[in-house]
């Protein structure tokens, strides 16, 4: 779901057909188990909604809104659904335990002085 004046900005009018009636609140509540199943399922277009004709959001499918903004879509095979999306969650070869002090350190003098405050405030704090 985005802002219309997102969609707008973003030329959703002229990258989709979206109906000419702003869906009132109510009426998409009851339309939206039947509305993302058609979405995930790939068809299924845009829906604007808002109160009284004027839109205010558009409800759109993650591959409607990639498309939209121009951005990748995800490789072959790779479920196309935040929901049921899974990462890789191991650590690279490479990975090692974060060190505050080191990672401060190439913040620069400003983000030390910071930790340092932090630290001085918890240990007068106990």
């Amino acid at each position: 779901m985005l802002t219309y004046d997102e969609f707008e900005d973003l030329g959703g009018e002229g990258k989709f057909t979206v109906g000419d009636e702003v869906v009132e609140p109510a009426a998409l509540a009851e339309q939206l188990p039947g509305l993302m199943e058609a979405l995930r399922a790939g068809s299924g277009t845009p829906v604007v909604w808002g109160d009284d004709g004027e839109p205010e959001a558009v409800v759109m499918s993650t591959t409607q809104y990639r498309d939209l903004r121009g951005d990748d879509h995800p490789p072959a095979g790779v479920v196309d659904d935040p929901t049921v999306r899974t990462y890789a969650t191991e650590p690279l070869p490479d990975s090692r335990p974060l060190d505050l002090d080191e990672w401060a350190a190439r913040m620069g003098p400003d983000t030390q002085e910071v930790l340092e405050e932090l630290r001085r405030e918890d240990r007068e704090g106990s």
